[in-house]
């Protein structure tokens, strides 16, 4: 028997791309998954599959930077099964542009699903499976949130907000039974990415880092689940993001030029 078999887990964003390959996933494992998004129509599609996969899922709109949704759903799920097992904190949103560019409102959408959705969702799971003496919250964060990012600043500043957070309450957590994962992935073909605005610049133009595959969710969402049952504490993937974190530990000095790089080559396409 696999470690996911029989546990009640949520996955927010689950309507698409990562959240969609982690229920699916999931699903297979043998766990009993709710999928839950702001696009519900979406959530009840992933889960009718899953059903009709032989797997087991229910679905739900959830709105992650709502705090009194986040608790319901937690609380509603605890009704129904009695327990909540694994949460995964997966709902993202991101935007492209420059800080001189950028409106408060860009900067709290960001904020408001990057993070505050993480926390929103962790504290109510988190204070059931104090309870219970058991139970695991997967925070999906991001390479940028271990490595500076000009013209993505909320969500790199978002991301770095999720890692601090995910570690510290690791820690608490430990003697209490609760487990925290904390997952930094590189670059991935999602529709969060298809999606992303991108203010005053041509989005067509945007320059793609040369020699870089893409993951696919489904790749990584398998690479975050080995993770989590072997309770990494940080799931950082593929090679080369690894390489980038290892490089700007050691030589921060050498991001300095390739942030600068970056910011000018965004601005050779930047429209005022």
């Amino acid at each position: 028997m696999n470690y996911f078999h029989n546990k009640i887990a949520i996955v927010t964003g689950g309507a698409s791309g990562l959240g969609r390959s982690l229920c699916e996933e999931l699903g297979r494992l043998g766990a009993t998954v709710v999928c839950v998004d702001i696009d519900q129509e979406g959530a009840e599609a992933v889960a009718a599959g899953i059903n009709q996969a032989g797997g087991k899922a229910i679905f739900g709109y959830l709105d992650v930077s709502l705090y009194e949704n986040a608790q319901r759903i937690v609380t509603d799920i605890v009704n129904k099964y009695g327990r909540l097992d694994l949460l995964f904190n997966n709902a993202g949103a991101a935007i492209h542009g420059e800080t001189r560019d950028l409106t408060i409102e860009h900067w709290r959408h960001v904020l408001d699903v990057n993070l505050w959705g993480v926390i929103y969702g962790a504290v109510p799971a988190y204070a059931v499976m104090a309870r219970q003496g058991y139970g695991q919250i997967v925070n999906i964060g991001s390479l940028a949130g271990l490595i500076p990012v000009p013209k993505e600043i909320p969500y790199c500043a978002s991301k770095w907000a999720v890692v601090g957070f995910s570690h510290s309450l690791r820690a608490e957590g430990a003697d209490l039974g609760v487990k925290v994962n904390l997952v930094c992935p590189g670059l991935m073909v999602t529709p969060l990415h298809d999606k992303v605005a991108v203010i005053h610049a041509d989005k067509a133009k945007l320059i793609q880092p040369k020699g870089i595959k893409s993951l696919t969710p489904a790749d990584a969402a398998r690479t975050i689940l080995r993770g989590v049952e072997r309770n990494r504490a940080i799931i950082v993937f593929p090679f080369y993001a690894k390489l980038l974190w290892w490089i700007y530990r050691l030589h921060p000095a050498f991001f300095d030029l390739l942030s600068r790089k970056i910011i000018r080559d965004f601005r050779k396409i930047r429209t005022e």
